[in-house]
């Protein structure tokens, strides 16, 4: 359920998402890498979670503020990083509204946190906003495709379509270089993909993963709350699990492999 599922604000505290942020810690390594950062740098790492970006760059001795909507995610994020002695920062806040000066930071992160944001217009002014004149930005981006990109469009279509909600307008592409070149050029900003990776997912078997998803991640928690007020949970629960095995990669368990990019943009 890593994907964006439509305008309706996510209440990331609920579930447990520590289990997911492990899935995709991996990805957290990748841009922190990309980042390439000098000790001493303040960074910030929009839509932290559990901290891995930012924690992450605290090692590698940034001056680290962790920016997130939920408070109980950043308590995790503040937990771990006092753990491990990192200078990390935590603040209350959200990518269209952050909580920071102007030309705070020398870069900003985000780990699969900006993608989720309801106004791509006004993340972009901020990130703008926030970015010293010689700073930069680095996100990531699922690209489309795939069966846990397949999963999320079904599963938001399926909560839609059982609160008689026409179906979603497509979201901002964050993956596409020339809706990102238009989006934040308007802003004095360039954005291009840097690089392209592969995650991957995986599971004893389709059933299984559907099964720790709906338990952990706050979008399927949330969904299949509203799917089982109105009595479609199991309908929904079946047609799930075969959009999963439809796009399975190990038929001895579950794998599926999802492709996303690394997004760098800097002041003109």
């Amino acid at each position: 359920m890593d994907e964006p599922a439509g305008e309706k604000t996510v209440d990331w505290g609920v579930g447990q998402y520590e289990r997911n942020a492990l899935v995709v810690l991996p990805a957290a390594r990748v841009l922190v890498d990309a980042a390439a950062l000098r000790r001493g740098e303040r960074v910030v790492d929009v839509g932290c979670g559990t901290g891995n970006a930012a924690l992450l760059a605290a090692a590698a001795g940034a001056h680290v503020t962790a920016v997130d909507p939920s408070p109980r995610l950043l308590g995790v994020t503040d937990g771990e990083a006092r753990r491990q002695h990192l200078d990390v920062t935590c603040d209350l806040g959200e990518a269209a509204a952050l909580p920071s000066p102007d030309g705070n930071f020398d870069c900003l992160l985000s780990n699969f946190g900006i993608i989720f944001a309801p106004d791509p217009d006004a993340a972009a002014a901020e990130i703008a906003r926030v970015l010293k004149a010689d700073g930069r930005a680095l996100f990531t981006a699922w690209l489309p495709g795939g069966g846990i990109g397949a999963l999320a469009a079904t599963f938001q279509m399926l909560v839609r379509e059982s609160m008689g909600a026409p179906p979603a307008a497509p979201g901002f592409a964050w993956y596409d270089e020339s809706a990102l070149k238009a989006l934040f050029s308007r802003h004095g900003l360039n954005a291009a993909v840097d690089s392209l990776h592969e995650l991957v997912f995986t599971a004893p078997s389709p059933e299984a993963y559907l099964e720790g998803e709906a338990k952990s991640h706050p979008m399927a928690v949330a969904g299949f709350e509203v799917l089982h007020q109105r009595g479609k949970g199991d309908e929904a629960h079946d047609r799930l699990v075969q959009v999963l095995k439809d796009h399975n990669e190990d038929p001895q368990g579950f794998r599926s492999t999802s492709r996303y990019a690394v997004v760098i943009a800097r002041p003109v």
